[in-house]
């Protein structure tokens, strides 16, 4: 998936990937993809229900070797 912009969160607890991926998405457009890579195992949830609740839809999450990955399209 192409990524307009990527996120390195890794090594950060909640809610820091939350916090480092609104600020990221702040400046982006409507329609391009962030890239977050987060070793939070809490971000799974804190990603998916932050997407729902500001709008924005979480096109992708994968986990590969205790990194989890996420693709979220700015609404």
């Amino acid at each position: 998936m192409e990524a307009a912009k990527f996120l390195d969160a890794k090594g950060f607890a909640c809610p820091m990937p939350v916090v480092r991926t609104k600020k990221a998405m702040d400046g982006m457009a409507q329609g391009e993809v962030l890239e977050i890579h987060t070793t939070d195992k809490g971000s799974i949830k804190d990603m998916a229900a932050w997407a729902a609740s500001t709008g924005n839809e979480l096109v992708k999450q994968t986990e590969e070797d205790g990194v989890y990955k996420f693709w979220i399209e700015k609404a």
